[in-house]
């Protein structure tokens, strides 16, 4: 009884959780899985690495002709407790930031493009640098090509937002992007994780294209947006068509929706330096309110 609550409550926080919380919990219901499979194999004697292989982006074009969903899997895919564990902990802490100036459509195109991105300079690099082709054949999982793009995409679309880290204190987010970029740039070399590291690289590159071009006004999360919402519409239950004629107003784009948000956020933070500099008394009615109004989202 006491599972059957424990499974409806954790059904009830996806349907009803944000795209960052899907996200989160699809990573770890396909860890969980795949550790459950693992141990199977194990008992059977079978060779538990043909799993990661089967969802993993290969090297070899030749196995990638073969297996070409991979590049879409392998984002969901991590071996190692401490792997998921450090890249689910990244993914929600910078995807809540990026929610606060964009919408949840914006984060699951982004972190499918970012995936896409660390796949693609990971299969070129293993086929045309020698050092990577010297390694010969090799397999990459893991969510922190994705993951890294949110993380550059809020960071240079808003660097000036801090965090607190621990025994440091607050910091801006570029210093930390731009630190973990440095960080990987020089581990390309290195013998461990050579190919995550590439993955890192693209999917950082892919996050700061989408902050410098979102700031010129085009978003290039625009175009996948629609083929991720047919394929996550392939598994919702279809609704009984209603009789009833209804007309519905026009929702607004991504576009619309993020740069409305962003012009009441500019808008709050100029009533808030006013509220620091002057004082609460000297705040028209109309500040007040929209400040009261702030304060209640």
């Amino acid at each position: 009884m006491a599972t059957t609550t424990i499974i409806d409550n954790l059904k009830h926080r996806y349907k009803t959780g944000t795209v960052l919380t899907r996200l989160i919990f699809i990573n770890v219901g396909v860890f969980i899985v795949l550790k459950a499979i693992s141990v199977i194999f194990t008992l059977l004697k079978i060779n538990v690495f043909d799993v990661i292989t089967f969802l993993g982006v290969p090297s070899s074009v030749y196995t990638l002709l073969h297996r070409f969903w991979t590049p879409f899997t392998y984002m969901f895919v991590h071996e190692g407790f401490l792997h998921i564990l450090f890249n689910l902990l990244w993914l929600y802490w910078f995807g809540r930031m990026f929610m606060q100036y964009f919408s949840g459509r914006t984060l699951g195109s982004l972190y499918v493009l970012g995936g896409l991105a660390g796949a693609a300079l990971y299969i070129l690099a293993f086929n045309t640098i020698p050092h990577y082709v010297d390694m010969g054949r090799g397999w990459l999982i893991g969510a922190s090509a994705s993951v890294m793009a949110i993380v550059m995409g809020v960071a240079f679309y808003r660097p000036d937002l801090r965090l607190n880290m621990l025994l440091i204190g607050q910091i801006k987010i570029i210093y930390i992007a731009i630190f973990v970029f440095v960080l990987d740039f020089l581990s390309l070399g290195n013998e461990a994780n050579p190919g995550g590291h590439v993955a890192h690289i693209g999917g950082a590159l892919l996050g700061y294209l989408f902050a410098v071009q979102y700031r010129k006004g085009k978003d290039i999360t625009a175009w996948i947006s629609p083929m991720i919402d047919w394929f996550v519409n392939l598994f919702k239950p279809r609704k009984k068509k209603s009789k009833m004629k209804v007309e519905y107003a026009r929702h607004e784009t991504d576009w619309e929706y993020n740069k409305r948000r962003n012009d009441e956020q500019a808008e709050i933070d100029a009533i808030l330096d006013k509220l620091k500099q002057s004082g609460y008394s000297n705040l028209s009615s109309e500040e007040k309110r929209k400040l009261f109004d702030a304060s209640k989202k």
